[in-house]
Parts: C-alpha cells; structure tokens; sequence
C-alpha cells in the first residue's frame, strides 16, 4: 500500500523538466517519483544537518577544564 503523499509546488528550469519529461518517455516511470527520489538523494546527503535522537552508544565526552586546582 502506498504512503500518503503531500501536495507541494517545486520550480524546476525548463531544462530540467524537459529531461525528467524525455525520462518518463522512456522508462515510463513518473516525473514526480524522479523528485521524491532526488529529495531523498539531497536528505541523506546532509543528513549530519538535520537534528536527530541521540545515540547511547555515541555519547559525547565530557570536556575537560583546563585549570587544574
């Protein structure tokens, strides 16, 4: 079964439209499948941007202070 999906307006160069378009000719496939995928392509590329859970086994060390006492 299929996710639900959101509607959202993207603005593509003539360029890249008429490549994604020669594309859908040839594999069928459709356009906006090629830009979900490229979104996902772009979100795992900057994954280390995006905010994230923590993990238990990656816990940061504490820092260490400089003047000793």
């Amino acid at each position: 079964m299929s996710r639900k999906k959101i509607s959202t307006t993207v603005y593509i160069t003539p360029e890249q439209n008429d490549r994604l378009h020669l594309l859908h000719t040839r594999t069928k496939v459709p356009v906006a499948v090629y830009i979900r995928e490229g979104i996902d392509l772009a979100l795992k590329r900057y994954e280390h941007e995006l905010p994230g859970q923590m993990s238990l086994v990656d816990v940061p060390k504490p820092a260490s202070s400089s003047g000793k006492k």
